[in-house]
């Protein structure tokens, strides 16, 4: 199936979107589930993942990921998913806590 634009399905312009919208999912689960560490270590790798489909899918085929400028893109996805990531492991009091 080809859609209107000369481009393949429909359907891969959300597959990238989809799959991080699916750890994004999961990881507001675990923070509801009382795992808030847990949970927010997955949104930020979210983030991450976002940041590298973005590194390596064409414009068309990042689809809702594609905001932006590609560098602007995973400049801000990568940042803010580290930075969450480093957050959320850092925090004294929780599970990980050492």
């Amino acid at each position: 199936m080809t859609d209107r634009f000369g481009g393949g399905s429909r359907l891969s312009v959300y597959l990238a979107f989809g799959l991080v919208g699916l750890v994004v999912l999961i990881g507001f689960l675990r923070v509801a589930t009382q795992h808030w560490r847990d949970g927010s270590t997955l949104l930020g790798c979210a983030l991450l993942l976002a940041a590298g489909l973005r590194a390596t899918l064409s414009t068309k085929q990042a689809g809702l990921l594609a905001i932006r400028s590609r560098v602007v893109d995973i400049v801000l996805y990568g940042v803010l998913g580290l930075l969450i990531v480093a957050v959320a492991l850092t925090i004294k009091g929780g599970p990980l806590d050492m």
